[in-house]
This record gives C-alpha cells, structure tokens and sequence, in this order.
C-alpha cells in the first residue's frame, strides 16, 4: 500500500531499469526506483561504472553498475549495449524499462525472449538532443533505433505534455506524463529573503544548449556571484571563458554534488537558473528536474520562456521567463529579481503554493497506476 492505495501487481513482480549513467545523480531514477520498491515490487536498476564514480547510497532496490573500458562515443555505446545484452540474458525479470533510446535494444530483444513486459521512459526526445541534431548521419541512425523499437513497447511514458503529444503524434500510441517534481517533505518551507552573501545557482549537466557561455558573459553586468553546480562536456571550456574574462570572483564551480547536499545547496540560493537554447525538439518541449527543485527551495528562477515553462508560469507565476538565452536578456532578468524585492517576494509566495500540486507524492500515484495497468 502507497499513499493509502492498495496496488494488486498480479504476475508483475520484478522490475529492471536501465540507464547509461553510473546512477549517482539520477534524481528521477531514484525516486521511480524508491516508490515502486515501496510499492512491493522488486526493483533493480542497472547504469555503468566509472572511473571517478563514488560509492552509491544504500536504496530499497537493488542497484548494479557495468564497468566499460570506453567511457563515451560510439564505442562506449556499442561495448555498453554488448554488455547490457549479456547481462540481461542471464537476469530473470518480468518487465524491462529502457531509459531513452541509448539502452532501448537489449530491453527489447532480451525481454521479448523472456516474454516480458516492455516500457520506455523517455527522459528526452533523444533524436532531438543538440548533440544528434548538429550531427545528421548519428541522427539517422537513432531514427531508425526510435522507430524500430519504441513503437513495440508496452508503456510509454515522458516528462512532458508537450513531448508526450510528439511521441503520440509519431507513434499514434498512448504516451503517460510522469513530471521530475521532487518530493514534498514535512517542514519544507520557503526561506528568507535576506540571505547573504546572495548568489545565483545553476543546477545541471554543464552541456551544450543550456546557455551557459551566455550566462558567465552576463555575469559581468550583474552585481551578484554564480554558482555552477555540475559537470559536462562544456567543464573546461567554461572554466577557461571565466578566466579569459577576469570572472573567477564571480563565478565559482561546485563540480559534482549529490541529491541531498544539492537540495541544501538549492535552498541557499538566492535565485535560480533554467536556460535552455532553442537546438532540437527536445529542449524546446523539456520540462528539467531544476524547474520543481527551484520551486521547492522557494528560490524565484530565471526560466527560458519555451512553452512547458511558459503553461505552468502562466498558472503559478514562479519565474521570470527569458525570450532567448542572450546575454542581455539573462542580466536584464537576473537584475530584475535581484532589484525588486516587492517582485521577488512574490514569487517566492508563489512557490509554497506551488509546491503543494507539483510534487512527487501525485506524480507517485499516476507512476503507480501506470504499472498497476499493465
């Protein structure tokens, strides 16, 4: 029983996950994995390890990690999936869940051999990610993966309406909606406004097409410190754009932080970030972890105005919506909070009350008929 519901899982029983991350970070993959756990099923999740990985927190699922020698590109995704396929092989479960499309052919050929249930959660319209899009030949290739397989799946899930009314589009199947809303704890409050020193936050990979070589230009024009909490692909270009601007005591990098110490970290903030540039479909429709964490702090963000944010904004009214992810408009937002208090605490009302819809407890009960149905 979760949440006063009573769930009858039947034949369905035991769950896999798999993702090509090494599962530290995975906020979402976390608490799917903990409410069905919680639910009764047995639940293992399956990711990759790496060579700076840390050693993972005990969960109620089980959690198993596959070393590779190749650490990224093709290589890395071919040698993961060879090794994915065996692994699957010789593990008994009744449903599989791939996580995108980069694990979502040894769920399919395995489970099908095992006659197990199939579900895809599509934490990104993967096709539509910046580095497929700038690439056409690598974009083809998972066009066909998306077509061969996703189609054939038993559940289709995603973090958004606006991608989920693709995929239905596409695939003319029923795609669910299961938001990246954190979980509403007791006591969670919306903190004062005279934090000080005040800085901006940045939560996230630190990839390409989050406007982040914008955002450090910006900082120039804002009387305020940055921080980067995260790495990716862009860590050392952005680290050199700092120093090659001057910015090193505006603009620190935290590196890698766990859920718990980012939670802290979130509600220290004095405002939060959520840029996104306009490079393929699945930016344009995404709906990110940082928007509900943001809310959840109490923190006013700066948001890109793409039109998931935009639909929510227009009901709750927690941010400052950006046109672009220009320098200018970034400062031109980030002051605006930073200057007008009236503005600012508003919007910090605004998430306490916001946080009572958006919330994993009610994403936890539509998570949990989905897999009850099947």
């Amino acid at each position: 029983m979760v949440g006063g519901i009573e769930f009858n899982m039947g034949g369905l029983k035991r769950i896999v996950f798999t993702v090509t991350n090494d599962l530290t970070y995975d906020q979402r993959m976390q608490k799917i994995c903990r409410s069905l756990a919680g639910a009764g099923y047995s639940i293992q999740l399956i990711g990759r390890e790496r060579d700076f990985s840390i050693s993972l927190n005990k969960e109620p699922f089980e959690q198993t990690r596959l070393k590779c020698i190749f650490d990224k590109g093709k290589l890395f995704y071919i040698e993961y999936n060879l090794r994915l396929l065996i692994y699957l092989t010789f593990s008994q479960f009744d449903a599989a869940c791939a996580i995108d499309l980069d694990t979502i052919a040894p769920v399919y050929i395995i489970g099908k051999l095992k006659g197990a249930k199939l579900i895809y959660d599509a934490h990104e319209y993967f096709t539509e990610v910046p580095e497929v899009v700038r690439r056409p030949k690598v974009q083809k290739v998972w066009h066909w993966v998306e077509q061969m397989f996703v189609p054939k799946f038993d559940l289709i899930y995603t973090v958004s309406e606006g991608l989920a009314e693709l995929f239905h589009q596409k695939y003319n199947k029923e795609v669910s909606v299961i938001m990246n809303a954190p979980v509403l704890e007791e006591g969670d409050t919306i903190y004062a406004t005279t934090k000080n020193p005040k800085f901006i936050l940045y939560q996230g990979a630190l990839n390409e097409g989050r406007g982040l070589e914008h955002l450090i230009d910006a900082m120039r024009d804002i009387d305020c410190t940055l921080k980067l909490a995260g790495e990716g692909d862009l860590s050392e270009q952005l680290r050199n754009r700092v120093k090659a601007q001057g910015l090193e005591h505006k603009v620190s990098f935290t590196g890698y932080v766990q859920p718990n110490d980012l939670k802290k970290l979130t509600a220290e903030a004095y405002i939060g970030i959520n840029l996104v540039e306009n490079i393929g479909l699945s930016y344009y429709y995404s709906l990110s972890n940082k928007f509900f964490d943001y809310i959840h702090a109490g923190i006013p963000q700066v948001c890109i105005g793409f039109p998931e944010y935009e639909k929510l904004n227009e009901k709750y009214d927690v941010a400052v919506l950006t046109k672009d992810c220009s320098k200018d408009e970034i400062s031109a937002a980030v002051n605006r909070l930073l200057m007008d208090e009236n503005l600012y605490q508003k919007l910090q009302k605004n998430c306490e009350v916001c946080t009572r819809d958006l919330n994993w407890q009610k994403e936890e009960k539509k998570l949990l008929n989905l897999y009850e149905r099947l």
